[in-house]
């Protein structure tokens, strides 16, 4: 099984306009903040097949939406490993999560995607969103 992710990755993609994503495990989670003001979209994952990781995943978001760097920073929620047999659905997840109340709380749009890393299920709309959301209005 693959395991979660530790430290930091630099990525680049093409949308067509080049853009780095910067990817940060969770238990980087006290240095994230120092990553907030160079941020214009953020992809916040979350393991759906493991449910003891949803509250502290939860606080996590939270304390995300709620740094004053982000408050305008379109967010994409995604809830990853939809390829294994045990993953919660969306709406599970999105009951577990209470997104409804963190929804109509946050001053940034927040989308809900599934995904599959492995398998690539959702990767076309998680590269849509961030073509819209780092579209540079005009």
């Amino acid at each position: 099984a693959p395991v979660p992710q530790v430290g930091t990755n630099l990525t680049d993609l093409r949308l067509p306009r080049r853009v780095t994503v910067r990817e940060l495990g969770g238990c980087m989670g006290p240095i994230w903040p120092s990553y907030y003001s160079e941020c214009s979209a953020l992809l916040f994952v979350v393991d759906a097949s493991n449910p003891t990781q949803v509250s502290s995943s939860c606080i996590q978001l939270l304390s995300v939406l709620s740094a004053a760097p982000l408050a305008s920073v379109p967010v994409l929620v995604l809830f990853n490993k939809i390829d294994l047999p045990c993953y919660m659905s969306l709406v599970e997840m999105k009951s577990l999560f209470r997104m409804q109340d963190i929804v109509s709380c946050a001053t940034q749009p927040i989308t809900m995607l599934e995904t599959s890393a492995r398998d690539g299920t959702g990767l076309a709309d998680v590269l849509q969103w961030l073509r819209t959301a780092l579209t540079d209005p005009s």
